[in-house]
């Protein structure tokens, strides 16, 4: 085998940065409106776990089992997005503010009362 040229290597990865380093607050309202998503699609699971698909227009099945947790994710990210949700991601982005603010502020070792 023969070495690949110089020139043809693939370039080095990038640095990633976390929203709150980068200060982008679209990025943490992303971050947070998914962080909600995700709790509401877990509370969700198991109210699909108790429906009989067998009795349902598809049928149910293996391949509409295999769908359902996609299903779930759905209907929690349009709910999370109409603002239908559990009403998490305005506090989870409130906090992800307060953490950005306590790690910019510089520590001069004073204690406050």
């Amino acid at each position: 085998m023969t070495a690949l040229p110089a020139a043809a290597a693939a370039p080095p990865p990038r640095a990633l940065q976390a929203p709150a380093a980068a200060g982008n607050d679209a990025a943490m309202r992303r971050a947070a409106q998914a962080f909600e998503a995700q709790a509401f699609a877990m509370l969700l699971q198991p109210v699909f776990a108790t429906v009989d698909f067998s009795r349902s227009r598809y049928g149910g099945g293996a391949a509409e089992a295999q769908w359902q947790p996609m299903l779930v994710d759905a209907y929690a990210q349009a709910a999370t997005r109409a603002g239908a949700g559990l009403g998490l991601s305005d506090l989870v982005l409130r906090e992800m503010h307060r953490m950005r603010a306590a790690a910019t502020q510089p520590n001069t070792g004073e204690t406050t009362p």
